[in-house]
């Protein structure tokens, strides 16, 4: 069962310049290729994204192009350095510009297109805040119809403050080695297990009907 995985790396620098985060990717990446898994990366800021919150802006935006990559893979990766104790700002706008796959449903069943698709998360970085990145894109992602599997999570942090990156100091750690392979594993797995069972079954259209008749308010229900 072949399978693919996108890897969306959020670093700050364009290509081709040297990414840290790209490093830690490149090591997942590896472990999974054995697996069966294509994987490609890509640098969002290596395209033009405008802001806001639906799938397409317009005036040469180029998110739908990287939303048609999110959409045809069965593993997603969104890999990030840390600044300023919390993930990188094009993280952010991915998880922003995401929020236009709500109007974009499945018409039997109002699921979003990352139903059926797995996460995990890449952090990399100098400072505390790994586990509020991890934390925090996940969630993100569940709420756009992603399964989390257990031990989805890879990182890397050096000292507080300027000093050596992923690439000069942390590629021997093993507690980063280990948990490349955790994610690794666990994704492919479940990702598998998704691909061969289909999605979680669950009708969004269905519940959303049964909860508007003991609603006494009329927001809508996004």
């Amino acid at each position: 069962m072949k399978l693919k995985a996108l890897f969306i790396n959020c670093t700050l620098k364009k290509s081709p310049e040297t990414s840290n985060t790209e490093a830690l990717i490149n090591k997942v990446a590896d472990l999974m290729t054995p697996m069966g898994v294509e994987c490609e990366t890509l640098r969002l800021v290596d395209y033009r994204i405008e802001y806001g919150v639906e799938s397409d802006m317009g005036n040469g935006d180029e998110w739908p192009r990287i939303y048609d990559k999110i959409k045809q893979a069965d593993i997603l990766v969104p890999s990030m350095p840390i600044w300023m104790g919390v993930r990188a700002s094009p993280c952010q706008l991915m998880c922003e510009r995401l929020d236009g796959s709500y109007r974009d449903l499945d018409p039997k069943t109002g699921q979003y297109p990352l139903y059926g698709k797995v996460v995990g998360v890449i952090v990399t970085g100098n400072e505390d805040g790994a586990h509020d990145c991890c934390a925090t894109t996940l969630y993100n992602f569940t709420h756009y119809g992603c399964t989390v599997p257990p031990n989805a999570d890879c990182y890397w942090v050096g000292d507080a403050g300027p000093g050596p990156s992923y690439i000069e100091q942390g590629q021997g750690h093993l507690y980063t080695n280990r948990t490349a392979r955790f994610l690794a594993s666990s994704t492919v797995w479940m990702a598998r297990m998704l691909k061969q069972h289909g999605p979680i079954e669950t009708n969004l259209i269905q519940l959303t009907e049964e909860a508007q008749k003991v609603s006494t308010d009329t927001a809508p229900a996004g």
